[in-house]
């Protein structure tokens, strides 16, 4: 079965290799034109590379340096909210004292994601005025005038029992729900947590069966405690994937050791199939074609909540390892790394968080899909979102100019057991679907798994 693949390169600023921000290679340099094709087209690839050929006037002149940073981190200097080791002891002790408030799971991946700068410049749990920008505007005005992109509120709810405890105190202390302390959150402030608003404006609907809408905000408080964070040591999980979790920082440390000069993300939530793979080895082609020496890919799989019916961490992280392992994409110029941020479904809304998120790795470039970060409505047999929305959005979001948006259309698939399209996936990336599968199916059968022959 063939494989459709179309894909285009959209963006409001264009940027050489050799500048370090698309907004400053606009204004100051007038040569550099600013181009936007239609989000279709009858030939993309072909307006690809021409769109690619017109940024590339000018050759890709060797440096001594290379940094993989071309672009900045959002907002300013990345954040690092993990307590520096010999400090380490001293707030543990002043937490002690502090009222104290209990974390979820999920909590704790956010507490992850603020204090490695994912949502950089924020520096904790929104205050209400950070709450109401993000809300209702998708960004956040900084001191300065200017804005940043922030499409999903980052805030943290806590029930009556604990608004009291909190009282009138200045800082309080985040614990697991094990009791184990994890950080302070200084300078709080206790305002309303209107569920409902926060819903509709989050997903556009109020529908029931919404996955993080049941597992987190449903069940949380009526309060939201906002304030500046600090985490009293890296956030762990143990479970044989830390390796994969490289923050921002680490990332960017690693892109520069690899001497890249461009970096383009793809965000999975399910396994890579040939089809993603002919894309990204193509984008990294068209971006060799451009003037770019080493673009480098940032394959950068979801790590935190998703629903229960999406194919585990463990299993999509060693079916990616054996997309490595086959060949289908190159590990020497591919980076897998875990991003830890949960996932809520909300289609174009989230999908601006994700790109957003990816400019604090150093990504310049992101690949989308069809209806990103979308899901299929809870009640009714359709979409929830119109799949082509996501890519628009991107193409106009606030605070997003300066990254380069790559959106493509694939077919996809039905996982019924069937045998896979020829090409459509490596063998070994596939087995371990299979297997997963057949547990899943030897479960509710209550049977044991089917043993596969090679």
């Amino acid at each position: 079965m063939a494989h459709t693949i179309r894909a285009q390169f959209i963006t409001s600023t264009h940027r050489h290799p050799n500048h370090q921000t698309s907004k400053t290679v606009v204004r100051r340099n007038p040569s550099i034109r600013t181009q936007t094709y239609p989000i279709y087209h009858c030939n993309l690839l072909s307006q690809f590379v021409t769109f690619l050929s017109m940024s590339a006037s000018s050759p890709v002149k060797d440096s001594s340096v290379i940094r993989s940073s071309l672009i900045d981190p959002d907002g300013g200097p990345l954040v690092d909210l993990v307590v520096p080791e010999s400090e380490r002891a001293l707030k543990r002790a002043e937490a002690e004292s502090m009222p104290k408030v209990k974390l979820t799971k999920i909590d704790i991946e956010w507490v992850h994601v603020l204090s490695e700068g994912w949502a950089n410049p924020l520096r904790g749990f929104m205050r209400e005025e950070e709450y109401l920008q993000s809300l209702h505007f998708n960004c956040l005005r900084l001191s300065d005038g200017s804005f940043v992109n922030m499409s999903l509120p980052i805030v943290l709810a806590i029930g009556d029992k604990d608004k009291e405890a909190v009282g009138e105190s200045s800082n309080v202390g985040l614990v697991r729900p094990n009791g184990d302390l994890v950080g302070i959150l200084r300078s709080v402030q206790v305002y309303k947590h209107k569920k409902e608003e926060r819903i509709a404006r989050t997903w556009g609907t109020t529908a029931p069966g919404l996955p993080y809408v049941e597992e987190v905000i449903t069940p949380a408080g009526n309060w939201l405690v906002g304030g500046d964070l600090e985490v009293l040591e890296p956030i762990k999980y143990n479970d044989g994937l830390d390796h994969y979790r490289l923050s921002p920082r680490e990332l960017r440390k690693e892109f520069d050791r690899r001497q890249a000069d461009a970096v383009f993300a793809f965000q999975l939530r399910n396994p890579v199939h040939n089809g993603h793979a002919l894309l990204m080895n193509d984008t990294r082609r068209r971006l060799l074609e451009m003037g770019y020496k080493n673009p480098i890919l940032l394959l950068h799989p979801l790590g935190g909540f998703t629903k229960a019916d999406d194919v585990p961490l463990d299993v999509r992280m060693e079916q990616h390892s054996k997309v490595l392992e086959d060949g289908v994409l190159d590990p020497e110029t591919t980076v897998v790394a875990i991003f830890p941020s949960p996932m809520h479904y909300a289609g174009p809304t989230e999908v601006q968080w994700h790109a957003k998120a990816r400019i604090n790795a150093g990504a310049n470039f992101y690949i989308v899909g069809r209806d990103p970060a979308g899901m299929s409505h809870p009640t009714e047999k359709r979409d929830l979102y119109d799949p082509d929305h996501g890519k628009k959005v991107l193409s106009m979001a606030p605070g997003l100019e300066k990254l380069n948006i790559l959106p493509f259309r694939m077919r996809t698939y039905a996982r019924n057991g069937e045998n896979p399209p020829d090409g459509f996936m490596c063998p070994g990336g596939w087995k371990v679907l299979v297997n997963y599968y057949e547990s899943l199916q030897a479960e509710e059968a209550g049977q044991s798994p089917a043993v596969l022959s090679a």
